[in-house]
C-alpha cells in the first residue's frame, strides 16, 4: 500500500491506496503536538511500501518516516485529477490560506496562486464565526440556505471581521443571516481571485475542509457561473495526491 500524509494547519489527512491506485483507508486527525508519532501509531499495523508527505508540516513526517515530501500544489493538483481527468483549475480552502491552482486540460501545472494574507478570507474565519453561533460547521453551512437578509462582510482583516460579526450578533440579526455574511466574504474573496487568475477555466475542482461547506459551494459556482465540482473524498484530495506519488515513485512511472 502506498501513502499520502497532508498535514494542515488544522487536521492531519491520511490517504492510502493500493496496487489498482483505488483509495482503500483513509484517516482525519487534529493537527496537535507530537503529530508525527500519531500518524506512526496509525500506520504502525498497516501494509505500508511508500509513505509521502505533503503540507505545511510535511518536513515533520519527512524526518520521522525519512521519506520524500512534495508540494500542496502538486498533491491538490494530481489528487483532483484522479478524479475528473479534465480537471482546469483546483480551489483548496484550508484553514490558514486557500489556494487557486491553474492547470492544462490535460491535467498539467501551469500556475498558482495563494492568499494567505488576510484570515478573513480563509477557513479559520468560518470556524471562528461558527464557533460565536455555538453552531458546529455543517450547521453553520446549511443554516445560510434559509437567510432572508444579504447581509456582507466589508472588512478583509480577520480582527476587524469578527468585530463586523460580533456587532451582527449584538444587532440580533438571525444566525441564518450571519452564516450567509460570513460565507460570502469568503466566497468572494476566492472568486475575486479566481477570475483574475482566469476566466476560461471550465472543469473547476473545489478541495480542503471547505468543500465540505454546502453553501459555500453553492455560492462559489453561483460566483464563478461555473460548477464547483466537490466529490465525497474532497477533504482527503492532498493526502491521495501525495499517495499517487508514492506510487509513481515506486514504480518509477
Amino acid at each position: 500500500m502506498y501513502w499520502g500524509v497532508d498535514v494542515g494547519s488544522a487536521y492531519t489527512k491520511i490517504c492510502g491506496i493500493d496496487e489498482n491506485k483505488e483509495i482503500i483507508d483513509t484517516k482525519i486527525i487534529p493537527t496537535i503536538i507530537n503529530l508525527d508519532e500519531k500518524v506512526k501509531e496509525y500506520l504502525s499495523d498497516k501494509d505500508v511500501q511508500i509513505v509521502i508527505s505533503t503540507g505545511y508540516g510535511r518536513h515533520m513526517i519527512e524526518e520521522t518516516f525519512l521519506c520524500s515530501i512534495v508540494s500542496e500544489i502538486k498533491a491538490h493538483s494530481k489528487g483532483a485529477c484522479f478524479f475528473k481527468k479534465d480537471t482546469e483549475m483546483v480551489i483548496d480552502l484550508g484553514a490558514q490560506d486557500s489556494k487557486i491552482i491553474l492547470l492544462d486540460k490535460n491535467g498539467n501545472f501551469i500556475d498558482f496562486k495563494i492568499n494567505d494574507k488576510c484570515a478573513a478570507g480563509i477557513g479559520n474565519f468560518l470556524k471562528m464565526t461558527s464557533n460565536k453561533l455555538s453552531l458546529n460547521l455543517e450547521e453553520f453551512s446549511k443554516i445560510a440556505f434559509d437567510a432572508d437578509k444579504k447581509l456582507s462582510i466589508k472588512n478583509i482583516c480577520a480582527v476587524f471581521a469578527e468585530s463586523e460579526v460580533i456587532s451582527l450578533i449584538t444587532k440580533k440579526e438571525s444566525a441564518s443571516n450571519i452564516s450567509f455574511a460570513v460565507n460570502d466574504s469568503v466566497a468572494s474573496r476566492l472568486v475575486s481571485i479566481a477570475k483574475k487568475f482566469s476566466n476560461k477555466s471550465e472543469s473547476i475542482v473545489f478541495t480542503g475542509g471547505g468543500a465540505l461547506n454546502s453553501f459555500l459551494i453553492h455560492l462559489l459556482s453561483k460566483k464563478l457561473e461555473k460548477k464547483a465540482i466537490v466529490f465525497p473524498q474532497s477533504q482527503f484530495i492532498g493526502a491521495l495526491g501525495a499517495a499517487l506519488c508514492g506510487y509513481e515513485a515506486w514504480h518509477n512511472i
